[in-house]
C-alpha cells in the first residue's frame, strides 16, 4: 500500500491547554475522516506550533484520542514576522491507496487563509 503525507492546520483563539487539545483533536479527526484513514493505517504524525503556543503539546491531545501507539512528534514552527499566530500544523503519514492528488488536506478556523487552494 502506498504511503501518503496529509497536511493540516488549525488556528487557536487563545493559548490555553484545553483549547489546544480541543482544536488538535478536531484537526486530527478531520484529517482521518476526510481521508477515510483508520488508526491502524497511520504511520506517524508530526506536529508543529507557532512560537506563541506553549500551553501543552499537540501530541498529548492525540494520545488522549487513543493514538498512543502511533509515533507522534512536536516541534516549533519558524517564527516568521507577520505570520499567522497561534497555529498548530500537522503532517500525518498513512498507508492510503489513493493518488497523491486525491489526498484531502485539512485547514480549519483561521488557518484556512494559509492554503486557500486546499481549505474546505
Amino acid at each position: 500500500m502506498p504511503v501518503r503525507a496529509i497536511r493540516g492546520a488549525t488556528q487557536l483563539d487563545v493559548d490555553e491547554r484545553e483549547h489546544l487539545f480541543e482544536r488538535t483533536r478536531e484537526l486530527v479527526q478531520a484529517v482521518l475522516d476526510a481521508n477515510e484513514v483508520d488508526t491502524a493505517s497511520l504511520i506517524s504524525i508530526f506536529f508543529t506550533c507557532t512560537p506563541d503556543l506553549v500551553a501543552d503539546f499537540p501530541a498529548a491531545a492525540a494520545r488522549e484520542m487513543g493514538l498512543g501507539d502511533v509515533p507522534l512528534m512536536c516541534a516549533v514552527e519558524i517564527g516568521v514576522p507577520g505570520a499567522l499566530p497561534r497555529v498548530v500544523r500537522l503532517m500525518a503519514h498513512a498507508e492510503l491507496d489513493v493518488p497523491r492528488a486525491d489526498v484531502q488536506h485539512v485547514y480549519l478556523h483561521g488557518a484556512t487563509s494559509l492554503r486557500k487552494d486546499l481549505a474546505q
